[in-house]
């Protein structure tokens, strides 16, 4: 391949995906950040990029920062939010919740069973979801008393190189149990979500596809 078809190419898939990205319609997705992955643009620029796609929400999923950053970083995440119309949920830090006044959190299985109902940060909640990898962690959201759940995951990821997919027929089964919305996650894109929807899920969640691009 000479320079010049090389360039051409690469300008065509640019632009194709481009294109791509103006006209997918986003609903079906739940975006979950990871600044570490946030190469091209600035991290706040970035998110201001995926809330003018308009997912479903944006996770703010960065718990391998401390309490104090991760609040100081919400606060800006959520006037970004605000100001494009798009749901923002925090993650993993309940106090972050209860400080901000921010209804919306996804906590993980270990965190909500310490969590009692009386709990004044249980109580300020109004969105509480949480990730599920085995139908018995489903059946305990549904007593946790979440209003959403993510499955997977679904399909085998590069974050989680070697760990097999959990599968479709898994993620059926979660839908069944679950009476409540159920989001996919691991490996999901706009090549595999017609599938996921086809079991009657949700949506699903991606977070490179956000995060890079």
């Amino acid at each position: 391949m000479t320079i010049a078809t090389a360039l051409t190419v690469s300008l065509l898939c640019n632009s194709y995906a481009s294109k791509w990205r103006i006209f997918m319609n986003y609903n079906n997705f739940i975006a979950i950040t990871n600044r570490h992955l946030c190469k091209k643009n600035d991290y706040l620029q970035q998110i201001k990029h995926i809330a003018q796609l308009h997912p479903k929400a944006i996770v703010l999923r960065e718990k391998d920062l401390p309490l104090e950053e991760y609040i100081a970083l919400a606060k800006n995440v959520l006037q970004i939010c605000k100001k494009e119309d798009t749901t923002l949920i925090l993650h993993n830090y309940a106090e972050a919740a209860h400080v901000l006044e921010h209804p919306y959190i996804h906590l993980p299985i270990s965190i909500l069973s310490t969590i009692l109902p009386s709990d004044n940060i249980r109580s300020s909640i109004t969105m509480l979801g949480t990730s599920v990898h085995s139908i018995e962690q489903a059946l305990l959201a549904k007593q946790f008393g979440c209003n959403y759940i993510f499955a997977g995951n679904i399909y085998e990821t590069n974050c989680k190189p070697g760990l097999a997919g959990k599968g479709l027929n898994f993620l059926k089964e979660v839908v069944q149990i679950a009476y409540m919305p159920v989001y996919a996650i691991g490996g999901i894109s706009p090549d595999n979500i017609k599938e996921v929807l086809s079991t009657d899920a949700a949506g699903g969640c991606m977070m490179s596809g956000f995060m890079e691009h």
